[in-house]
């Protein structure tokens, strides 16, 4: 089983937006057997909050619902339990470089930085990266 996990700032936008969107799209594929895929955040600001109301309603008015998903930090243990660790942008990387300095195996989401929709509002765009990294990685590893 590939083991995934996406990581954003605080992990009620645009982190469990990819966990939910690859999961859909795994299933929809018929391989989701195949993968363990979670998130969870760089920071503590958020921890146990629902994922962010407008990004809920984009990911439901495209048929998807993460019901029950709150955000969590992400831990050492994840290191050492998930097999690929990606973030949604440079400023992620930095923060969890810093918290894990001796760990080398953080992956860009994208090969640029997704938007954050929490700061910049634009929840479409940040669906339309989403889907496009998904996409990437299913076709990757699927």
């Amino acid at each position: 089983m590939i083991k995934i996990l996406f990581v954003c700032h605080g992990n009620i936008c645009r982190s469990p937006m990819a966990e939910f969107v690859l999961k859909d799209m795994a299933a929809k594929a018929g391989v989701s057997h195949k993968f363990h895929i979670e998130s969870a955040a760089a920071s503590r600001e958020e921890l146990g909050n629902p994922v962010y109301p407008p990004a809920r309603r984009e990911m439901a008015s495209h048929g998807i619902s993460c019901d029950g998903k709150t955000a969590r930090q992400i831990t050492q243990e994840d290191l050492e339990n998930f097999d690929y660790i990606y973030y949604m942008d440079s400023n992620n990387r930095h923060r969890l470089v810093r918290m894990f300095p001796d760990f080398d195996g953080f992956r860009p989401f994208l090969n640029r930085d997704v938007a954050d929709p929490y700061y910049c509002g634009n929840f479409g765009q940040t669906w339309a990266d989403v889907c496009e990294g998904c996409e990437r990685i299913l076709k990757e590893l699927g």
